[in-house]
């Protein structure tokens, strides 16, 4: 079976077909909009992959750059803009430790279920790197700025847990002063088949089997939500 890291660089179209299944009850805009206001914003997306995020808040906001060091995501991302119509994005391939971006150019900055990578695949550095993409954010946002990170606290679970793997980020995001809270961003199938078989892809075999064994059509998922504002 593929990495996670494997996947991002190949498989944009299956990954694409996860996603678009998840938070089926749009609570991941409605968390956005009660920290800040989306209207006139100019928004970076970091770890962008295929537009999860960039794609849902370019109909609010005054323009949005994608980010990713993928170019395979973010083939999908440019193809989903494309067909939507808008105009007012941009897609690149950049890391999020430095974007290529002038100072204090944006308004917010989110980020889904990707910054922690800094710290997972960077074990041996990852305050270091973590540190180093905070001061690139607190560089590219205009004073009074946001930034909104999404990331997971448990696949398959109705209540929130920790991962074992990110057990040194999360506190690090509690010491460099985000505040948080956590949502549900449950998955919603067309099929238990298709639920058994995306969830098993991209999650592992583990959480494959209880899907098959729940007969889980909505998969559920618990997401943390930190915010943090840049003065």
């Amino acid at each position: 079976m593929p990495t996670q890291e494997e996947i991002y660089k190949t498989e944009g179209d299956k990954y694409e077909a996860l996603i678009a299944r998840e938070d089926h009850q749009g609570n991941i805009l409605r968390a956005l909009r009660e920290i800040t206001l989306l209207e006139n914003r100019i928004v970076y997306d970091l770890g962008a992959g295929t537009g999860r995020l960039a794609c849902m808040l370019a109909p609010y906001v005054s323009r949005v750059r994608a980010f990713d060091i993928s170019e395979e995501m973010l083939r999908v991302c440019r193809e989903k803009f494309t067909a939507s119509g808008l105009t007012n994005w941009q897609v690149d391939v950049a890391d999020h430790r430095q974007l290529p971006v002038e100072d204090a150019s944006a308004d917010l900055v989110v980020s889904g279920w990707s910054v922690a990578y800094l710290a997972e695949w960077n074990p041996l550095s990852a305050r270091t790197e973590l540190e180093k993409w905070l001061g690139e954010m607190k560089r590219v946002l205009r004073p009074n700025s946001y930034i909104v990170l999404f990331e997971s606290l448990g696949t398959g679970n109705e209540s929130p847990i920790k991962l074992e793997h990110l057990k040194e980020y999360y506190p690090w995001l509690d010491e460099v002063g985000f505040q948080h809270k956590w949502i549900r961003t449950d998955y919603k199938f067309d099929s238990i088949e298709e639920a058994e078989f995306l969830s098993r892809f991209f999650f592992g075999d583990e959480l494959g089997d209880k899907v098959k064994k729940n007969n889980w059509v909505i998969l559920p998922e618990c997401t943390g939500v930190w915010w943090m504002k840049v003065l």
